[in-house]
């Protein structure tokens, strides 16, 4: 089924892999190189990951404003595959946390140029009868390029142990090879905008906004994924095992996202997530109450996790973007989505130095909860545009 999708989807996957073997490359080991090169505190590493996303979020609603203003996706995602793909060599360069927060930043940058314009090209590319694969068909790609990174890493790992700076310089080869092929990417026509605001209710329908709100509250809950790698590096767990429970994440990942897109098409995206985000609260006060022995089924079953929630969440705040306003809805949607993770990687950072590990993630936990039971009660149908 998934092979009917267009050409120029499959293209917009490749380049996501590519770019994900980059950055995976450099994820897991972005705690344990603050931590151990750079001597930086769990509040630090809260601080430098929410802020990342919070500038995330901000350049995100500003390139899907722009992208519907000029009435083209294409520039924004080039030139947001190009900043990012530049930063992350960099790190191995950096020689104190704030520049490593500067070069964060200066990726998370580039994602928020790409992300909105992407997202906008693959809803108008699919229809929306098919969002929902689609949505999760980059996913998979976009997380089966995350395995390959985790798998590079941990043969570099083998020859190179403790060499971060080194494996940080490396990405710069499938960096550049993602660059080459987003010039391949062709335009889909938009009518431009020259006169439209910038956030305009009446673009944005009412349903957009209900939609919108609760999958924000549950961000609110969604801290950085580098504190569960922090929680296996507390455990005792060594880098070569915190990597490949990593690969196990992204694997598990990878696996799920496409059937849960397909699924969400089939009986509406609010079903999905409300198992999704219950799974979310179990899995993170396992990692809060349970030991080592039992990291490799919590991250798997994490991957499961974002599986059943990333690619359906952006399928369904798509479903009721008007197609002039698709760049904004879902620029502003990410943006209120950095907002919170932001605030949530800050509070969890500090609580984790404050109270200890367990209370931060299950802090994360009963938020999470909290999100189900708003999702729950929600009285408006919206399953379908």
């Amino acid at each position: 089924m998934s092979t009917r999708l267009p050409a120029a989807l499959w293209r917009l996957c490749w380049i996501s892999f590519l770019l994900d073997v980059a950055s995976e490359m450099v994820y897991p080991l972005i705690p344990l190189f603050l931590a151990s090169t750079l001597g930086a505190p769990a509040l630090v590493l809260g601080l430098i990951e929410g802020f990342a996303d919070g500038l995330l979020s901000v350049v995100t609603a500003w390139s899907g404003r722009a992208s519907d203003k000029s009435g083209k996706r294409v520039p924004f995602i080039r030139a947001g595959y190009a900043l990012a793909a530049a930063a992350k060599p960099l790190l191995g360069l950096a020689g104190s946390w704030p520049v490593a927060l500067f070069l964060r930043a200066g990726d998370r940058m580039g994602k928020g140029l790409r992300t909105a314009a992407r997202d906008a090209l693959i809803a108008d590319l699919a229809g929306p009868t098919r969002r929902g694969e689609a949505f999760g068909l980059h996913r998979a790609m976009d997380t089966a390029g995350a395995l390959t990174g985790v798998l590079l890493t941990l043969v570099l790992l083998h020859f190179l142990p403790g060499q971060y700076r080194t494996m940080f310089l490396l990405t710069a080869i499938p960096g550049a090879a993602a660059i080459a092929l987003s010039f391949t990417l062709r335009e889909i026509a938009q009518p431009p905008q020259p006169h439209a605001k910038w956030f305009s209710v009446s673009e944005l329908p009412r349903p957009y906004w209900r939609t919108a709100i609760m999958l924000w509250a549950f961000s609110l809950a969604s801290s950085s994924d580098a504190f569960l790698l922090l929680r296996a590096r507390e455990w005792g767990i060594g880098d070569r095992n915190v990597v490949l429970v990593y690969g196990l994440f992204t694997l598990t990942y990878a696996l799920v996202s496409l059937p849960a897109g397909r699924w969400s098409d089939q009986v509406g995206r609010r079903r999905v997530l409300a198992v999704g985000w219950s799974a979310y609260a179990l899995i993170y006060a396992g990692f809060a109450w349970l030991g080592p022995s039992s990291a490799w089924w919590l991250f798997a079953g994490y991957g499961v996790v974002m599986g059943l929630t990333q690619g359906v969440a952006k399928a369904w705040i798509a479903d009721f973007a008007p197609v002039h306003a698709r760049g904004t809805a879902l620029g502003v949607y990410h943006m209120g989505v950095g907002v919170a993770i932001f605030l949530s990687s800050a509070c969890t950072g500090w609580l984790w130095d404050w109270r200890g590990a367990t209370s931060a993630l299950l802090t994360c936990s009963a938020l999470a909860l909290v999100a189900v039971a708003g999702l729950l009660a929600t009285k408006h149908k919206l399953d379908v545009a």
